[in-house]
């Protein structure tokens, strides 16, 4: 047995995506976010949450996936990656689960389309379901986590 990890569970489109639950801060509902000229598209803007500005980009954009209008069950997940806080927009935010790190597998060059470098591995879960583990510090790498740093000036 390996370690026990809790993960949230959320969804972009069809596939399920997992981060642990240390590195997420808050689930919000979709609100308004404001735009930052100059910034690449997947980056939509930034929100005020409680007093904070936080960036908040697009997972499905981020990723290379066709954007699609907020819906009633988007959510914008609040992650802590490297000292600052962003939001990722996601579909919807499903489910808190226990799993072994020991059910983690190395992630193929290519998951659907999305590259190998932003995925911590594949999460086996039962004999049908498959999560796709997130790596945070590729999905934010630190050229775009400067140019994320600028926008909460």
């Amino acid at each position: 047995m390996g370690e026990e990890l809790k993960i949230i569970v959320f969804a972009l489109g069809q596939e399920e995506y997992g981060i642990e639950v240390d590195k997420v801060r808050t689930i919000e509902r979709m609100q308004p976010i404001t735009r930052v000229p100059k910034t690449p598209t997947f980056i939509k803007g930034v929100i005020n949450l409680r007093g904070i500005v936080i960036p908040v980009l697009d997972l499905r954009g981020r990723f290379g996936l066709t954007e699609t209008e907020p819906t009633e069950n988007s959510r914008i997940i609040i992650v802590a990656a490297n000292e600052m806080e962003v939001g990722f927009i996601v579909d919807s935010a499903n489910d808190v689960i226990d799993i072994d790190s020991e059910t983690i597998d190395t992630p193929p060059e290519v998951v659907g389309g999305i590259k190998a470098k932003y995925l911590q591995g594949i999460a086996k879960i039962g004999d049908k379901r498959l999560l796709v583990m997130l790596n945070l510090s590729e999905v934010l790498n630190k050229k775009e986590i400067m140019q994320l740093e600028q926008l909460e000036v």
